[in-house]
This record gives C-alpha cells, sequence and structure tokens, in this order.
C-alpha cells in the first residue's frame, strides 16, 4: 500500500516570492519518485494547523506588508512549531519565514515586529543596503547556487545553537559580515536562497531522505 507524505505550507498565499513555491514541487517530486503520495495543505489565517500531522513544514518569503501581516496571526503557531521542530522534524523556511522563527526583526523605519522566538536569532533591516544576486555557499549536501535579493541582516545570538547552512563562495547570504549562508538547527532549515533553492538536486534530495526518515519513524512508533 503506497503510503501518503503530508506537507503543510504556511501562509501559501502570502509567503511567495521569487518562486519559493517550487520548493514544495521539487519536494513532492522526489518523495514521488520514492514511491510515495504527498499532499500538500495551505495552512493560513485562521486556519487550524497542528505540526505533527505533518512530515515536513515548509514557510516561504514574502514582501514587507504580507510579513507584517503573517507576523500578527503566527503566534497562535508558535507551540506547536516550537514542539515540532524541538522532535528534529524536518522544516525549511526561506527569507521571511526565516526571519520570522527567530525572536524579531527591525524595519528601516526602526519599528521592532516580533517573531516566534523559537530560534535565538534576529534580523535587521538596511533599506538602503539591499543584497541582491547571484549567491553560491558550500553546504553539507555539497554547493549550492541560487539568488538573494533581501534587505534583512539575520544574526545568530547562539552561535553554539545554530549552525550555517552553508559559507559563502558568492553573494552575502546571513548579512555582509559573517560570511555564512541560512542556518540549520536539529532538522530545520533556514535560508535566504530563491530561485528556489531545492531546483539544487543535491539538498533537495537530501531534505527529501530527511523526510522520508522521520515519516518512516513516526508510522512504525
Amino acid at each position: 500500500m503506497t503510503q501518503t507524505i503530508r506537507i503543510a505550507y504556511l501562509y501559501e498565499d502570502l509567503m511567495n516570492t521569487y518562486g519559493d513555491s517550487g520548493d514544495v514541487k521539487i519536494l513532492r517530486y522526489w518523495l514521488e519518485q520514492e514511491g510515495y503520495t504527498v499532499t500538500v495543505d495551505n495552512v493560513s489565517l485562521a486556519a487550524d494547523f497542528d505540526a505533527m500531522q505533518y512530515d515536513f513544514v515548509f514557510f516561504g518569503g514574502g514582501q514587507d506588508y504580507e510579513q507584517t501581516v503573517v507576523a500578527k496571526d503566527l503566534p497562535r503557531f508558535k507551540d506547536t512549531l516550537s514542539t515540532y521542530i524541538e522532535a528534529g522534524k524536518p522544516m525549511l523556511a526561506i527569507c521571511g519565514g526565516y526571519q520570522l522563527l527567530g525572536s524579531y526583526y527591525k524595519t528601516a523605519s526602526g519599528t521592532v515586529i516580533p517573531g516566534l522566538g523559537i530560534l535565538p536569532l534576529h534580523t535587521v533591516f538596511k533599506a538602503d543596503s539591499r543584497m541582491i544576486g547571484d549567491t553560491e555557499f558550500e553546504t553539507e549536501f555539497g554547493t549550492v547556487r541560487a539568488f538573494e535579493n533581501h534587505s534583512g541582516r539575520t544574526y545568530f545570538d547562539d552561535a553554539d545553537k545554530l549552525k550555517p547552512l552553508g559559507r559563502m563562495i558568492q553573494g552575502y547570504g546571513n548579512n555582509p559580515d559573517d560570511g555564512v549562508e541560512g542556518m540549520r538547527y536539529k532538522n530545520t532549515f533556514g535560508s535566504y536562497a530563491h530561485g528556489p533553492i531545492l531546483r539544487n538536486a543535491n539538498i533537495a534530495k537530501g531534505i527529501a531522505q530527511l523526510i522520508i526518515a522521520y515519516h518512516r519513524d513516526t508510522v512504525n512508533a
């Protein structure tokens, strides 16, 4: 009997810039190649959500206005996402979604928008120094090539807890100072890489195998 892998796409209707929805489509392809049926649920404003009912959670990027809307709705998901992340289940957050897992982001006007505070990181926007262009970085999955377009500069508040997703070869990554791109905590990944990032088959297959492993653990529990 074919097994079903469930994916939750957080705020698909609001957080989907620069082709981020392609990450979910690519993962669906690789998981189906492994013989699984894949379902994708859009979890958006006013929706109920129990992260532990899913095998993978995706959180894409959005424009400033949409991100502010999401930031107001998101706190009701804090407990379930924190439980999911601490359980080591796989998650990928891109750009705005990555930022919102941290403690806060400060806008160019100085307004502080609270994040979920699940991960020890914060973001500061510098509107006059946008980081845009092709990006390349080395990860545990191999070299990743993508595209970045962000004014937010993300900094780790606990470098012992968080590890970079990759080391920069070309581009800015998290910020112009640290020489790293993205974040990994357990099996939660954050990144500024659009394009989408999972068009790089090496990291797409790596995350797909993590999803399969944790799905099997759940089924066999």
